[in-house]
């Protein structure tokens, strides 16, 4: 799990690195959107692990439209 930690730590330095993060007030009228941790192991031929990754995503679906957004997009980062 140490390497785990590791992948989460770089995973949220890259998020203030890329300027891509920020704490807001929440307001009082608004559902908050929930996270997730996914990990995964990328392995070679034999099948040993050679590189942990770790990805934060959102949990978007008890938003409903008109309440909580008004319009989709797909963000990315460059």
């Amino acid at each position: 799990m140490a390497n785990g930690f590791l992948q989460l730590q770089e995973e949220l330095n890259q998020f203030v690195r890329s300027d891509v993060w920020y704490l807001v007030p929440r307001q009082t009228n608004t559902n908050i959107i929930g996270t997730k941790w996914i990990f995964k192991n990328k392995t070679d031929e034999q099948g040993n692990v050679v590189k942990n990754k770790a990805r934060l995503v959102a949990q978007g679906y008890p938003q409903m439209e008109g309440i909580d957004f008004d319009e989709t997009f797909a963000p990315v980062a460059r």
